[in-house]
């Protein structure tokens, strides 16, 4: 038997996990985080903490494990708060989410775990971990949840062995309907409370009154790039000269480019990909942003997603960026190999090359993808099992 430290968030998922832990023989600890209290750019109705706090409690007493709530707001906003700001101030589009797991939920609380004797820490997450031996000494490994519909390995992409070692996640075996199931048959507050949408333990917000708290609002250009114009790439940024960095070069657009079609407020508000929130209408096409500049404050958009500029052939990782889950299959400078990746939650897996070289990892697509976000993560797979991730520079 061990003592696990739970993640109680007051959802159905990690009810159920804390139940599993349960049967298993283990002595169980609920916690819930509360990681923020600017309640100003929070939608309450969507994800109020009081309420989710309450609902932890609840299913705490009714499985008969002890529950407290700890105060994580100021490592919250030092590490992901900040982060996000200086992200998007950037022209970039940070995933809160992945970082949430490395920073707080796998780091921060699993300090506050440790201190409390634990010998593990679990979360509802829809993953599944395991254990190999390789030259004698035991590697973990990060699999995909079974239910392919709530598989959130992706937003665990830069957790390192130590924190696997430590994590345990008792639902990844199991269909989102079983664990509906459960809670139902347990009489769980939870069991029909709908999922928690928005960044992780704040809540869903509306992202540009929270950007606004340190981004004013500064009204510039929306322009739109016609699908036949010849747009140049910037070669300037690349950190060498080869055949993948070809692939991978960013595109550089100009007002010259195309025409003004109507006005934003403030670049740094919008990312790659994006539809909703331009305002503009009366397009044969719907518009989407194909690209940001944050520095002359302009968006660059494009007509219906078949616009070449969409899309991508690479995308590179800068070597400080790399980070590698299997530490043993790192590749050297040189080295390739060939797995699958995806580069958003729930994107399907598609097969790419990975090409290391000095100065970072080339990640080449087989078939040229849509949406390639600087900021974002992207993370590569061996059929099942996650490798590795980084960030993506451009």
């Amino acid at each position: 038997m061990a003592r696990v430290v739970i993640g109680l968030s007051g959802g159905v998922d990690s009810s159920v996990a804390a139940h599993l832990l349960l049967e298993e023989g283990h002595e169980v600890i609920g916690l819930f985080m509360r990681n923020w209290h600017d309640e100003s750019v929070t939608i309450h109705d969507e994800c109020p903490w009081i309420e989710d706090s309450n609902d932890a409690m609840l299913v705490a007493e009714k499985l008969g494990i002890p529950f407290q709530v700890i105060d994580l707001s100021e490592e919250y906003k030092e590490r992901i708060v900040d982060y996000m700001f200086a992200e998007y101030k950037a022209g970039r589009t940070p995933n809160p989410d992945v970082l949430c797991n490395r920073e707080i939920k796998f780091d921060v609380f699993l300090e506050k775990a440790m201190a409390l004797g634990a010998d593990f820490v679990a979360t509802g997450h829809y993953c599944r971990r395991d254990q190999e031996m390789v030259n004698g000494k035991p590697v973990y490994r990060l699999l995909s949840g079974l239910d392919a519909n709530k598989d959130q390995s992706y937003f665990l992409c830069q957790l390192s062995q130590k924190q696997l070692s430590k994590a345990l996640f008792p639902i990844g075996h199991l269909q989102k309907s079983e664990v509906r199931r459960i809670a139902t048959e347990l009489d769980l507050v939870t069991a029909d409370k709908k999922d928690s949408q928005g960044l992780c333990f704040i809540g869903k917000v509306r992202l540009p009154d929270f950007l606004q708290q340190q981004l004013a609002p500064k009204k510039g250009a929306v322009i739109e790039i016609p699908v036949d114009a010849q747009i140049p790439k910037d070669y300037s940024r690349l950190p060498e000269e080869n055949a993948w960095s070809e692939k991978a070069a960013p595109f550089r657009f100009s007002e010259e480019q195309g025409m003004v079609k109507g006005q934003h407020n403030g670049a740094h508000y919008f990312t790659i990909g994006q539809r909703k929130g331009l305002g503009i209408g009366g397009t044969p096409e719907p518009l989407f942003v194909i690209g940001t500049d944050t520095q002359s404050n302009l968006i660059f958009t494009g007509q219906g997603e078949s616009h070449p500029a969409l899309r991508k052939e690479a995308l590179f990782v800068a070597q400080e960026d790399v980070h590698w889950l299997r530490t043993d299959k790192k590749l050297a400078p040189g080295e390739s190999a060939t797995y699958q990746a995806r580069i958003r939650y729930r994107q399907p897996l598609f097969a790419v090359e990975l090409h290391a070289t000095e100065h970072g990892l080339y990640v080449v697509f087989e078939k040229a993808q849509k949406a390639v976000t600087p900021g974002q993560f992207v993370a590569w797979y061996d059929g099942e099992e996650l490798i590795g991730s980084g960030v993506i520079q451009f």
